[in-house]
């Protein structure tokens, strides 16, 4: 098992820039070491195309690629790797899902539900889908504290929804969602539902056969694997059921003029040469993510966040955004008179990485009647001290602002 204390000499970003405080996490992980020699071994000894050539470094590849496949099936514990899907990302999983699941039945007056906390890959797909037919989309509200409410949840679970798409960590809130409760909310109605693990998977143990949640998306980039790749995970008696949306080869079996004749899932959906790179990169990450004790990273990230909401409430005139009773390592503030953007540069001049902005969750911003906020997001290989140091600057801008 890799102990977290020596961990952040796995990362050669921080011995680039030593001086990095990095707390943007939720927008990207760094790399270790181990992903990026996966990544450029690739380029230098073994780069082919896949599933075409007959050679012994073709075969080689194409065996690897689809062995990163069985991989991330036992990783997030899927009943079946051809319930795998290769995506760019997040975003392209939620689009699939959007245009080759829903869209086909999606008729005028159905409903869609999301949440209120949705980032906009999660929202707008699904918003487009209903205006193109008549549909209407639904939102579960959320109280001040960023906590979704399961009873008008579970009141707006009628004949009329047709699909519920909802995220298991809020990237601007930090919200732990109930998503065990929901999905069985939502399949004693028969309707099915799609998790955006985008935000829980690299600390979070996923058991997809335990959830038995219908779809889950989630990016390699914020696994600390490379950017352009992502996972679509379905259960095989809908993808079975779905049409592909792009086409060309790899996804066919024969091709006349006539007709063409479609390969299997999960090939169906991977036309084209697929980020095959990115495939092996995010086999190394999880090859490292695998190395961690869950538990211990659990633990550590909890007591980050706590160590910094605790001291950040003793700033006058902070207010912490999103504060539900099941968190994650994601604290999002407003200082009072002084814009989030200000902050993040005076704290970029100090090599503090934060985000600041909507975060692409806008009607979240315009629930809590704010522009944007200041976001600072934990990960493995952060430290006590950046807490500390990061406070210590955060008075520093409430006085220069006075």
């Amino acid at each position: 098992m890799i102990e977290l204390k020596n961990i952040k000499s796995h990362f050669p970003i921080f011995s680039c820039h030593s001086d990095l405080v990095y707390l943007d996490n939720a927008a990207t992980t760094q790399k270790p070491q181990s992903v990026i020699e996966a990544i450029s071994n690739f380029y230098k000894k073994e780069n082919t195309n896949i599933h075409r050539g007959i050679y012994p470094l073709a075969v080689s590849t194409s065996q690897k690629y689809e062995a990163v496949r069985v991989k991330i099936a036992q990783f997030l514990n899927a009943n079946d790797p051809e319930e795998i899907v290769y995506t760019s990302g997040t975003t392209a999983s939620v689009n699939l899902v959007v245009h080759s699941f829903l869209r086909p039945q999606l008729k005028m007056d159905d409903e869609v539900i999301i949440s209120a906390m949705e980032h906009h890959a999660n929202l707008i797909p699904w918003q487009m889908a209903c205006k193109d037919v008549g549909a209407h989309l639904r939102v579960i509200p959320m109280n001040r504290l960023g906590e979704l409410d399961l009873k008008e949840f579970g009141e707006m679970l009628t004949t009329k929804v047709k699909m519920i798409a909802v995220t298991h960590i809020s990237n601007s809130l930090g919200s732990i969602n109930p998503i065990e409760e929901m999905i069985d909310m939502a399949h004693q109605k028969g309707i099915p539902i799609l998790v955006d693990g985008a935000q829980s998977v690299a600390h979070y143990p996923i058991d997809l056969q335990g959830l038995d949640v219908d779809f889950f998306t989630f990016s390699g980039h914020k696994l600390f694997g490379p950017t352009g790749i992502g996972v679509l995970y379905g259960k095989k008696q809908y993808l079975d059921k779905m049409q592909p949306i792009q086409f060309g080869g790899g996804m066919i079996k024969n091709v006349t003029f006539e007709k063409s004749i479609f390969s299997e899932v999960p090939q169906l959906f991977e036309a084209g040469t697929t980020n095959i790179s990115g495939v092996i990169g995010l086999g190394a990450a999880i090859d490292y993510v695998n190395e961690l004790n869950r538990d211990e990273v659990l633990g550590f990230l909890k007591r980050m966040e706590n160590n910094l909401t605790s001291k950040l409430l003793e700033v006058d005139g902070l207010r912490i955004i999103g504060q539900a009773k099941k968190k994650s390592a994601i604290v999002s503030f407003s200082m009072e008179s002084i814009h989030p953007h200000d902050i993040a540069t005076f704290l970029g001049a100090e090599n503090i990485a934060v985000r600041a902005g909507h975060h692409c969750t806008q009607p979240v911003m315009d629930f809590f009647q704010l522009p944007a906020t200041t976001r600072v997001s934990f990960s493995i290989y952060n430290q006590e001290e950046e807490v500390d140091f990061f406070v210590k600057k955060i008075k520093e801008i409430k006085q220069f602002f006075g």
